[in-house]
C-alpha cells in the first residue's frame, strides 16, 4: 500500500474515538467515510466533521454513512462499535469488505479480534488506543487528551518479529497524518495493559462522576486504583500474558496528571443512558480471575456497581 496516494477509508462506528482517528486521517488528505447514528450522519453530511482540537474547531471533510454498506471499497476499516457489538457489526460488514481490505479493531477489550474472526471469519489485526474524546454534539467530536496508538497482529515468528505487515502499512498511514502511531511487537501485553488501565478509572469515573485528575489526586480512590492494577495484573499473568504490576500503577497515576480533565467513557455512556462496556472491562477481570482461580473483590465490585446504576439508568 502506496502512502503517498491515500488508500479509502471507512470507519464503522464513529463515535468519539472513530471519529477522531477518521478525521486525524481526511484532514490530512484521506477519502473517509463515518458510519454512524442517522442524528450524527446528518450532519456530516450538512457541515462535515467538526473536529476540535486545544480549543481550535476544525471542518474536515468526510463521507457518512448508516450502515455497512459504507465499507464497501475501502481498503482500511477501523472497527470502532462497542464490545457488545462487535459480532453483529463484524457479520454486517463481511459481505461488503474489498478482498484485499485491512480491518483494524480500535475497540476496547483484550479479545474482539478473535471474536471478529470467530464471527465472520475476518482477520482483523488489533490496537492499542490511548487518546480522550468525546462526542460532544452531532457531528462534532472534541479531543481532550493524547490521540496515539500500537498496532500489532497475534501471529508472530520466532525471534518476536511479525509475519504480518499490515500493522507496518496502517501505522504508515497515521505517520503521515501526524498521529503518533507504532507496531507493537507484543499487542497482547498491550492490550491487556490498556484493559487494566481502563478498569482502573473507566468504573470509579461513572460511580464518582469524577474526572481522573481528581481520581488521582485522592488518597483513598488513588488507593483503590492500586488495588484494581494489582488484581488485573494477577489475571494477566494467570493467563500467560506478561504485565507489570509495579510500572502500570505508576503508569496510572501518569494518566490522571496527564489527562486530568478526562471523563471516562462509561461515565458518558451512563449519563446518556446508554449501554457501557462495563462487561469488557472490569467484568472480563472478574470472569477470567473466576475462572484461573484468581481473587478480584475489588474489580468484582466495582463492575458489580456499575451494572446496577446502568440498569436502573435503562429502566
Amino acid at each position: 500500500m502506496e502512502t503517498t496516494a491515500w488508500p479509502p477509508v471507512a470507519v464503522m462506528g464513529a463515535g468519539a474515538v472513530g471519529c477522531y482517528f477518521g478525521g486525524m486521517l481526511a484532514r490530512a488528505g484521506a477519502s473517509v467515510t463515518l458510519i454512524s447514528r442517522p442524528t450524527h450522519a446528518d450532519a456530516l453530511r450538512r457541515r462535515g466533521l467538526v473536529l476540535e482540537i486545544g480549543g481550535t474547531r476544525h471542518q474536515v471533510s468526510v463521507t457518512a454513512a448508516t450502515d455497512a454498506h459504507g465499507v464497501a471499497g475501502a481498503r482500511v476499516v477501523f472497527l470502532c462499535v462497542k464490545t457488545l457489538d462487535t459480532e453483529v457489526a463484524a457479520r454486517a460488514m463481511a459481505p461488503h469488505l474489498a478482498d484485499d481490505a485491512i480491518v483494524v479493531s480500535l475497540q476496547n477489550g483484550v479479545d474482539n479480534v478473535e471474536r471478529i474472526r470467530s464471527a465472520a471469519n475476518i482477520d482483523a489485526i488489533g490496537a492499542a488506543v490511548y487518546v480522550s474524546a468525546e462526542m460532544t454534539g452531532p457531528g462534532q467530536v472534541t479531543h481532550a487528551g493524547r490521540g496515539d496508538l500500537r498496532l500489532g497482529s497475534p501471529g508472530r515468528l520466532a525471534g518476536g518479529a511479525s509475519s504480518d505487515r499490515r500493522p507496518a502499512e496502517v501505522a504508515a498511514l497515521f505517520t503521515l497524518a501526524g498521529v503518533q502511531c507504532e507496531v507493537s511487537n507484543d499487542i497482547e501485553a498491550d492490550l491487556w495493559s490498556k484493559l487494566i488501565m481502563n478498569c482502573a478509572y473507566n468504573a470509579i469515573s461513572a460511580l464518582s462522576r469524577a474526572r481522573y485528575g481528581q481520581i488521582d489526586s485522592h488518597p483513598l480512590t488513588r488507593e483503590t486504583v492500586r488495588l484494581v492494577v494489582e488484581e488485573g495484573a494477577n489475571v494477566a499473568r494467570a493467563a500467560g500474558i506478561a504485565v507489570p504490576a509495579a510500572g502500570l500503577i505508576e503508569a496510572a497515576g501518569k494518566l490522571g496528571r496527564a489527562i486530568p480533565e478526562a471523563m471516562s467513557s462509561t461515565a458518558q455512556d451512563i449519563a446518556r443512558g446508554k449501554r457501557t462496556e462495563i462487561d469488557a472491562l472490569n467484568g472480563y477481570i472478574a470472569r477470567r480471575g473466576a475462572g484461573l482461580g484468581i481473587p478480584t473483590p475489588v474489580n468484582s465490585t466495582l463492575y458489580s456497581l456499575v451494572k446496577l446504576l446502568e440498569e436502573r439508568g435503562n429502566a
